[in-house]
């Protein structure tokens, strides 16, 4: 089962688990995703953005097509806004910032992303210390990605040398899972104009 935390006729606000695919993936083992598990109660449900495998928290979804185009058009116009929590490996000396790094594909290594100045899509990620726990040597921050690249917030946090927890893609140690979780998304509703906030609190 998929928790939700909003549905009506024109959307669906899930809640993905760390570790499940946003959408299914190329071969057959990797069919389990969430929209697929959203499909089995909600036919008419489509994909608008996705959140990396490793990430939990807040996926928004369409029901039918027209409320799909509606809603990717808000991502397109950067008119839906996006939080997340991270715990970071070290303590980060600033109490905020921004990472602007260009991102491309590291095709040899994909899906592992890196910087290239020359090729490479524009990227900003702004960050806020929320708090530093100098006995485990973490530091917990907010996120807010104003651009939308894929591995967007896990490379940026590894380019200021403190990568997320976890995420051996970029440079950390293992952990039991990658602390990255999307805890807030703001948007318009398609239907009635409503701006919509929508809350999950991190799990850890």
């Amino acid at each position: 089962m998929i928790h939700l935390h909003y549905a009506d006729d024109a959307l669906l606000v899930a809640e993905k688990p760390a570790g499940l695919l946003s959408v299914p993936g190329r071969t057959p083992e990797n069919q389990d995703c969430v929209v697929t598990r959203l499909q089995a109660l909600y036919p008419d449900a489509l994909t608008v953005h996705r959140l990396d495998q490793v990430t939990s928290g807040l996926l928004l979804h369409a029901r039918g097509k027209v409320m799909q185009a509606a809603l990717s058009a808000q991502f397109e116009q950067r008119q839906v806004h996006k939080r997340y929590h991270a715990v970071l490996e070290g303590l980060l000396e600033e109490d905020a910032g921004e990472v602007d790094l260009p991102l491309i594909v590291d095709w040899p290594n994909r899906p592992k992303q890196q910087v290239d100045h020359e090729r490479g899509k524009p990227a900003l990620t702004r960050w806020r210390v929320l708090a530093r726990d100098a006995a485990s040597g973490r530091t917990q921050v907010e996120l807010e990605p104003v651009t939308g690249r894929s591995h967007q917030l896990r490379l940026h946090m590894a380019s200021l040398g403190h990568p997320i927890v976890g995420d051996v893609l970029y440079g950390a140690q293992p952990a039991e899972r990658v602390y990255l979780h999307a805890c807030t998304l703001r948007f318009t509703h398609p239907l009635s104009g409503e701006p919509m906030t929508v809350a999950s609190p991190q799990p850890w």
